[in-house]
């Protein structure tokens, strides 16, 4: 039984935000241009809807290389410099979707706090410059041809002059993140740095974080991995039933997969008083029992951390709360030190895929001209988004590389489609 052709100039495989974005910029640059958009879900923008809680982060007030993991900072510069964050704030605007800034962490979200209103807004931009969006159209398969690529999606073949993959990663498969994208990357010539979970809350061994489920607090996390400095991230870690969460815990947890990936020896700390090291601490508890020697020690340890993980603390290093600080020998008081600023998390996993908010890894950035976003592998094929090896931390980087990356690839279609005559 033969399959219906539809034959467009331009295709992008994936209608997440960096689908959505590329199909956008590509229709305002090239209008006289046939854009057309494949996704395997029956609705676009799932993961849209659920980043931020809900809310979507859209970017960051400031956006640096800093920010990220993964491939080349200089490619990673490159391409954030050409589409900042302040060029994201603008196109948004001119959607009708104005940002404000969180107080104090830089994130931007739409006035409404709803991320339906920034969905809404990029399918209506689609719509009106013209984009054909498919859904429930799953590309199965991408052959490269003399002068075009063939694409199997569902009972049809179609035929582009040029693609883009904005497929994504391995996150929140429910989403429709299934890894296709990767498997169509290697049939077209192209190698992958093995993907991890990122941005994903950690499962411990034991027993000492279930009591302290619900509590957050201000921590230091030392990510420790054979071959590596030591890896410091700051920010609230959250116990839970099962470990931890918390914007800490999802920054730390990329370098903890990756060490595993690389098969390191891997182990994580918590240091409870950020920016503090062992002897600074141990001479804060002498301070505090010379200033206040009848308080007894939990209490004193209470005005530093949540109440219920100075207890957790103490009886875990064998030290009664009741004890009076001038009565805390030197040996309890240096063990109780050392645990103030190194505790060890039994790590055993992540919560997996399932949970994890991005994919670290993915096709390398060695393969993509920065200039444009095209393979040096397969000429006329494109990358956006989580699908190549960048990852950023919690705070809207991630989206911001969804959007500077597809207006790096319209922009170098149209430069390329134009030196071939076709603009």
């Amino acid at each position: 039984m033969s399959r219906s052709i539809v034959n467009a100039d331009i295709i992008i495989v994936g209608g997440g935000a960096a689908g959505l974005a590329t199909a956008i910029f590509a229709a305002r640059l090239m209008p006289k241009h046939s854009v057309l958009l494949l996704d395997g879900a029956r609705r676009l923008g799932a993961k849209i809807l659920v980043s931020g809680g809900g809310r979507c982060n859209v970017t960051n007030r400031v956006v640096t290389t800093n920010d990220f993991c993964g491939g080349s900072a200089n490619v990673i510069k490159r391409v954030l410099r050409e589409f900042p964050a302040e060029r994201t704030v603008e196109f948004f605007r001119e959607l009708g979707v104005d940002m404000y800034e969180e107080e104090d962490n830089g994130k931007l979200f739409p006035v409404t706090d709803r991320a339906r209103t920034v969905l809404d807004a990029l399918l209506a931009e689609a719509s009106r410059r013209g984009v054909r969006i498919l859904t429930e159209h799953r590309v199965a398969a991408i052959r490269r041809k003399a002068e075009h690529f063939e694409i199997d999606a569902r009972a049809k073949r179609f035929l582009a002059r040029r693609v883009v993959l904005a497929t994504g990663g391995r996150s929140l498969p429910k989403t429709g993140s299934d890894g296709i994208g990767y498997c169509l990357a290697e049939a077209l010539g192209h190698t992958l740095v093995p993907t991890t979970p990122a941005l994903v809350a950690l499962i411990l061994n034991g027993e000492f974080h279930s009591p302290l489920s619900g509590i957050s607090h201000l921590v230091e996390l030392i990510v420790r991995a054979s071959g590596w400095k030591p890896i410091r991230v700051a920010g609230v870690l959250l116990w839970t039933h099962f470990g931890v969460s918390g914007p800490a815990v999802l920054d730390a947890s990329r370098h903890w997969h990756r060490a595993r990936a690389e098969g390191r020896e891997v182990a994580v700390y918590v240091n409870f008083l950020p920016g503090e090291d062992l002897g600074r601490v141990d001479d804060r508890l002498r301070g505090l029992a010379a200033a206040y020697p009848r308080a007894q020690v939990h209490n004193a340890l209470a005005a530093l951390l949540p109440a219920r993980v100075a207890t957790a603390l103490l009886e875990n290093v064998g030290i009664l709360p009741a004890v009076q600080t001038s009565q805390l020998s030197r040996p309890s008081r240096q063990k109780l030190a050392h645990a103030l600023v190194e505790w060890p998390l039994p790590v055993r996993d992540s919560r997996g895929y399932s949970h994890a908010e991005v994919t670290a890894g993915g096709v390398p950035l060695s393969e993509v001209d920065p200039r444009t976003m095209m393979s040096r592998t397969c000429p006329g094929l494109y990358f956006v988004g989580e699908i190549l090896d960048v990852d950023g931390r919690i705070g809207g980087f991630n989206f911001q590389w969804a959007w500077s990356s597809a207006h790096v690839a319209a922009s170098g279609l149209a430069r390329e489609m134009r030196g071939r005559g076709r603009v």
